[in-house]
């Protein structure tokens, strides 16, 4: 049977048929390999935005690729009724890696929060009543797009329009530990944190004030909730952010890289806390479906390697000094920060609320960027990004950087 033409489409035709939640730029990418993608004209652009820190081994990496093809000649999905190979070899290389003794598997960062917010409160609801059910959260942060998850995100404006909201949640400054101090009680039953703040502008945790938070929870008896589902899968050079902190959460979430762009999220937890999860409490029906595991383990496989986690950090050291050399020459960032592969470049007060512009301009001169929030450039770009493309995606960053400025100072 002949196969259906294939539709042709343009930028025009998201505006007649998607919601219009999205505002996607004019460029239509159809091809990508490794760290370089092409358009519908064949214009060729190098990737610092790693699909917002989701293609950590870049686009079509061929082991993924093949995984993709065995696991789909063999099962795509079962029911959460069957056991189910690709998830527990998964499950096992998670809590044989990390902290975790448990994992519950979903198909999005937003998705695992949900289950971890859910979690926290079963737990408290299980061990100390249900007047222990507050959660702590951040300012600037952000933990996915359900009532719930922007309901413990700490930036209003995603809740806007949306209320009423969850209640029995409380916010605080990052990195301020006085501020927890005095908002804490028994009622808490869990505290909630990203171990460098993504969207809210790539602000990493002070490690002393990470430990605090720590001995806080301890101290009241909450579960500590890590949100890694930017951070994790080798983003900051280690598995997980938190290795770095000398600090040990009870719950963690992780997704984005974990499939390298095939959806799938995850939730480890210690085996005291996962036992609030019990039979017919939490479910999901896709959630850690064969495809989804398969691809993940493979990521994992090639990810968590001496080699690349090391790659890491050579390359964050890369990209800091080709930042700084730009800003030594044109200064327009007042702060370079980060951890690994997730980097920010806050720029200086005259440019504020402008950060939005260095993307189109990327974008003319063949480069894909990101921001985070409306002050700060961010990169997230494959962990295995070669060191030429590094210099070369710099080159057109610069020039990119030039002209937006020329543009802002003439506008």
């Amino acid at each position: 049977m002949d196969r259906k033409v294939t539709q042709q489409v343009t930028r025009a035709t998201f505006d007649e048929v998607m919601v219009p939640n999205y505002a996607p730029s004019a460029i239509i990418p159809v091809r990508g390999e490794g760290s370089r993608v092409w358009d519908k004209e064949g214009k060729e652009y190098i990737d610092f935005a790693g699909g917002i820190a989701v293609t950590a081994l870049g686009h079509s990496h061929p082991t993924l690729v093949n995984v993709m093809r065995e696991q789909a000649g063999q099962l795509w999905h079962l029911a959460n009724i069957m056991t189910n190979e690709p998830a527990l070899r998964l499950a096992k290389k998670l809590t044989e890696k990390t902290f975790a003794d448990r994992v519950f598997f979903a198909n999005s960062g937003a998705e695992a929060n949900e289950a971890a917010f859910k979690l926290a409160r079963r737990y408290a609801f299980d061990h100390f009543g249900p007047e222990k059910h507050e959660i702590i959260a951040f300012n600037k942060s952000f933990h996915g797009r359900t009532l719930f998850t922007v309901s413990v995100g700490g930036q209003a404006k995603y809740k806007e329009g949306f209320e009423p909201t969850p209640g029995g949640i409380q916010h605080c400054d990052y990195n301020n530990i006085e501020q927890l101090k005095a908002i804490i009680s028994d009622k808490t039953c869990a505290v909630v944190m990203e171990p460098i703040q993504g969207e809210g502008g790539i602000i990493p945790a002070d490690k002393e004030f990470a430990q605090q938070v720590r001995e806080l929870c301890d101290q009241y008896n909450a579960l500590l909730v890590y949100d890694e589902v930017q951070s994790g899968v080798g983003r900051t050079g280690t598995f997980f952010a938190y290795e770095q902190l000398g600090v040990t959460p009870d719950v963690l979430t992780t997704a984005k890289a974990l499939g390298n762009g095939f959806p799938v999220g995850a939730m480890l937890a210690t085996e005291k806390a996962a036992k609030s999860l019990a039979f017919g409490t939490h479910g999901s029906t896709y959630g850690g479906n064969p495809m989804a595991c398969a691809i993940a383990e493979a990521v994992i496989d090639i990810i968590d390697t001496p080699e690349v986690l090391a790659g890491v950090k050579e390359r964050h050291d890369i990209f800091v000094a080709g930042l700084e050399a730009i800003n030594e020459k044109h200064h327009v960032f007042k702060d370079i920060r980060g951890m690994g592969l997730l980097i920010g470049a806050e720029v200086i007060d005259s440019l504020a609320g402008k950060a939005g512009t260095f993307i189109t301009a990327a974008a003319e001169e063949g480069l894909f960027v990101l921001v985070a929030g409306p002050n700060v450039l961010r990169l997230a770009p494959s962990l295995i990004i070669t060191k030429e493309e590094i210099t070369e995606g710099l080159t057109r960053l610069e020039k990119a950087i030039v002209k937006a400025v020329a543009d802002a100072k003439a506008a």
